[in-house]
């Protein structure tokens, strides 16, 4: 059965703004927010703790048999910093957020970071990982990479996502189309499917 809403995913280096979009978002499309770290820790999809990253050890396989069904349904935001382990069918959208240096480094330090864990985060983003991962994974088509160092980029990502929407509601016709068109907010301009440098 087709899916009502679109499935997007949200990734990028860890401090590049995915739960901020995400839970502006969720308040405008009325897209469920997916927080993969929350799951990963609420439905036990882990190996255990790794104490010099600070992070849990994830169960790939038991993550995608803990959300299959959900997010098979559609209006799902998927919040991670990795994309590749989710099937193409589920996925409608990769929105890949992008950080330079400095805003990342003073996003990451504000948490508390090690500094291994920092310079590996900087060193992620400054190689291109989440990008590439992307495009590794999913068709180029349906990948957008998005700049998100300030409150107006931000502001803008948002704005093209929920054009994106609309877009995606009037292709795959349904009762979707019509489900929330009041309640969207008006968006001018185009979507950029331009990459943004880093």
């Amino acid at each position: 059965m087709p899916r009502k809403k679109p499935n997007i995913i949200v990734t990028g280096t860890p401090g590049v703004g995915k739960t901020t979009l995400c839970e502006s978002l969720t308040l405008s499309t009325n897209l469920k927010h997916l927080a993969i770290n929350g799951v990963v820790k609420e439905r036990n999809c882990h190996h255990g703790w790794d104490e010099q990253l600070k992070s849990w050890i994830v169960d790939e396989d038991k993550l995608l048999d803990a959300i299959e069904d959900e997010v098979k349904q559609g209006g799902y935001l998927i919040d991670w910093h990795a994309c590749d382990p989710f099937p193409e069918s589920w996925i409608d959208l990769v929105v890949v957020l992008r950080s330079d240096s400095a805003t990342l480094y003073d996003r990451l330090k504000s948490r508390n970071y090690s500094e291994r864990k920092l310079q590996e985060n900087l060193d992620a983003e400054i190689m291109e990982v989440s990008i590439n991962e992307a495009r590794d994974a999913f068709d180029a088509e349906i990948v957008i990479e998005l700049l998100s160092n300030t409150t107006g980029d931000m502001e803008g990502n948002a704005s093209r996502v929920e054009l994106w929407m609309q877009q995606w509601k009037q292709q795959h016709g349904s009762e979707a189309a019509q489900e929330d068109r009041g309640s969207q907010a008006q968006i001018l301009g185009e979507p950029s499917t331009r990459r943004a440098s880093p």
